[in-house]
């Protein structure tokens, strides 16, 4: 953890899912909903790994997609914080008590109009998953190592919304990580190389 953990005491830059395209103007006082997703990283046999979901595929908003676990901020959560928290119990069965926060990254804009804070939570014991039917397809974990090198992450394109639009991804085996989950861990590599 101790990378992590020095990654955290530098200063980071907020991300948006537009980073990569500067021609896009976004509307003046736009109204930005509070969220937050955990990275939850778990030690197994020595080796950090990061557990990431892939979203139900008949869900609404951005179906299969892989994603941390987290969501936007209830009226009942204290802070993001405690959203991301709450949401990992929801979605994948991680107890709260079982989690370590250590620390957050800047804040991300995504084009769904949140504004999603990464909390980086240390695993504290070995727990099984339990994916939300319903929200979560499948919980898979991804070695830290692979996610904060930033020789990982690719520049890909395709259109959207009638225009074409460039993103971050960090292909990990079967799973197609892009968007807003690839810009926060991308963040993270930035911290972690820097």
């Amino acid at each position: 953890m101790t990378p992590l953990l020095t990654a955290l005491s530098r200063e980071g830059v907020a991300s948006s899912d537009f980073d990569l395209n500067p021609d896009v103007v976004l509307p003046e006082g736009r109204k930005l909903r509070p969220a937050g997703v955990l990275i939850p990283v778990e030690v197994i046999d020595g080796i950090a790994h990061v557990i990431l979901t892939k979203r139900s595929s008949h869900l609404k908003h951005h179906p299969g997609q892989i994603a941390f676990p987290g969501g936007k901020q209830d009226e009942g959560d204290a802070d993001v914080v405690a959203a991301a928290l709450r949401e990992a119990n929801e979605e994948i069965g991680l107890a709260p008590d079982n989690v370590r926060v250590l620390g957050t990254l800047p804040r991300h804009e995504t084009v769904t109009s949140f504004t999603v804070t990464p909390v980086i939570g240390e695993v504290l014991a070995p727990f099984e998953f339990r994916p939300e039917p319903g929200e979560v397809d499948e919980v898979f974990r991804v070695p830290l190592s692979h996610v904060t090198n930033p020789a990982n992450f690719l520049i890909e394109g395709r259109r959207w919304r009638g225009q074409r639009r460039q993103y971050h991804t960090v292909p990990f085996g079967p799973y197609y990580i892009w968007g807003a989950t690839a810009r926060m861990l991308f963040g993270l590599a930035q911290q972690v190389a820097t």
